[in-house]
């Protein structure tokens, strides 16, 4: 029992130390306690619910320690972001455990892999997704050892971490001798010394990069809690204009945060709205050769319930139906804005998950100071042209920066270069804003494009597309940085064809599902 319990520990240990600022590399080992505990128990039913107790304590305490901070906005969601960990890490990792007991060590390891990253796939398609805790995330800190993942993704990172757990625990259990951590070895220290050459090979490259762009992030501090709200938006409008103007003339692209202009923008007429007019006043007479991303709450009006969409509301006395947007703006001396909507909605608060079927639970959406109720969304993944060099952009909008493959949807619609707005603020001073941070340096990998990220209250910075940090404002300081930005075109091998890991071992793990049975009953006989 005390063994069991150090072991569950120390396998919370090493699973949580990629998401607490430090390196990641240690999740090399972090599944090889409870792969342990699972060689260690037999085949009985008592033997097998209490490993599941291991693994539950285990996945629970991992899921807590490093998504704790999501109580800050949704208690209810911290509560069930343990309970789907468990769930679905927790049911692949007990479904290896059972099948282990009776089939070759080789299927059930084949089984586990699969099994636990089509698991990660699944949380990050489906409706119900917050795909923090995919273990290629873990190494978000360590840059110079993933430079792999523009081939491979995070599900690339999953794979390696899941290989090199098995292959560690098979050398524990085999006899004493040095041949077998060759095996091993050669799993942790190959991908490891491919990546860190391709490390200095992007050096170089980026040096011989002759296009690039000035751009300037702003960061304003604005407590989502105590302010955001509160405060109007006349005034807040000023203080974004005050942090605007440090930005040096001349700049390409002036990036300010998500919801920043929190006015009601109607779509059908936004050229002549307040805010909108305020900052193609400030292009016209400061930055004329600029193009300002701003975050907005914009709203589409219908004129019939047949033209509307699924998530359009209404009142009686409108005669009329509306979407409401979490939204980025274009705004530059030109009379056109462009518009892209946030299209990966938190769920439980911007979104009603199965919402066709739900939709009479819209109450049950948290409303963090906003507009409750199901937001609307696109299918498609706007790219905006500047209007004097007709460099391309994409701005990914806060959660939307978590997934690698629907920010690389931006890429292959012809972006050179990336922006993130968000609004970090309602998580407090705590590990979450500064994981979201880190994320941003897998997706500059991934699509090998420079990353220039504003957040209302930290962090915000500049990304080169190897994943270094060049510069950035730290939890609440308000201020305006710029930093020349390197463009890119090339079309990376994860870009053009996404999550194929995960995919792949979902397969896999179907394969497995329907073959293991009939390998179990060929034993028998």
């Amino acid at each position: 029992m005390r063994n069991r319990l150090l072991l569950s520990l120390l396998s919370v240990a090493l699973l949580s130390v990629g998401w607490l600022g430090l390196t990641g590399l240690p999740l090399i080992g972090a599944l090889v306690p409870l792969l342990w505990i699972s060689g260690e128990a037999d085949r009985s039913r008592r033997a097998f619910w209490s490993t599941a107790g291991w693994m539950a304590l285990i996945f629970g305490l991992w899921s807590a320690i490093t998504t704790w901070w999501i109580w800050y906005a949704a208690p209810i969601g911290a509560i069930l972001s343990v309970i789907i960990t468990i769930l679905l890490m927790g049911g692949a990792f007990m479904l290896y455990h059972f099948v282990s007991k009776r089939v070759s060590a080789a299927l059930a390891f084949v089984l586990l892999a699969s099994a636990w990253i089509a698991a990660e796939y699944i949380y990050t398609a489906g409706e119900v997704s917050f795909p923090w805790l995919t273990l290629g995330n873990g190494l978000c800190n360590d840059a110079a050892f993933v430079q792999w993942y523009e081939f491979t993704g995070v599900f690339g990172g999953s794979l390696w971490l899941i290989i090199c757990n098995i292959l560690i625990y098979r050398a524990l259990k085999k006899p004493r001798g040095f041949r077998k951590w060759l095996a091993p070895a050669l799993a942790v220290m190959l991908p490891a010394i491919v990546s860190n050459s391709m490390y200095l090979v992007q050096s170089r490259s980026l040096q011989d990069k002759k296009a690039v762009v000035r751009v300037s992030v702003v960061q304003p501090n604005i407590d989502p809690y105590r302010e955001k709200f509160v405060v109007t938006q006349a005034e807040q409008t000023g203080l974004l204009l005050q942090l605007v103007r440090l930005a040096p003339q001349g700049v390409d692209y002036v990036v300010l945060p998500e919801t920043a202009i929190d006015d009601h923008l109607w779509e059908d007429h936004i050229t002549q709205m307040p805010a909108v007019k305020t900052f193609r006043e400030i292009a016209c007479t400061r930055y004329p050769e600029a193009q300002f991303i701003v975050g907005g709450t914009t709203f589409r009006r219908y004129y019939s319930l047949a033209a509307s969409s699924p998530t359009a509301r209404t009142q009686k006395d409108l005669g009329y139906w509306y979407d409401v947007y979490n939204s980025a703006l274009s705004v530059d001396t030109t009379q056109c804005v462009q518009i892209h909507h946030k299209s990966k909605l938190v769920v439980g608060v911007e979104k009603m998950p199965y919402y066709k079927l739900l939709r009479h639970l819209e109450f049950l959406i948290v409303d963090l100071g906003g507009i409750p109720g199901q937001l609307g969304c696109d299918t498609v993944r706007r790219v905006f042209v500047h209007p004097g060099s007709g460099v391309r952009s994409g701005t990914g909008i806060c959660f939307e920066s978590v997934y690698g493959s629907y920010l690389s949807e931006f890429v292959q619609n012809g972006a050179q270069i990336l922006f993130i707005i968000t609004n970090d603020g309602w998580w407090e001073n705590t590990m979450g804003h500064r994981n979201h941070f880190s994320f941003a340096r897998l997706r500059a990998i991934e699509v090998r494009r420079s990353i220039a990220r504003s957040a209302n209250t930290g962090i915000s910075g500049f990304i080169n597309a190897r994943g270094d940090v060049l510069d950035k404002l730290v939890w609440q300081e308000r201020g305006t940085i710029t930093r020349t930005l390197e463009l890119n075109d090339r079309l990376t091998f994860y870009t053009r064809f996404g999550d194929y890991i995960g995919r792949l071992a979902l397969y896999i793990f179907l394969l497995c599902i329907l073959y293991v049975p009939v390998h179990i009953m060929r034993k028998k006989h």
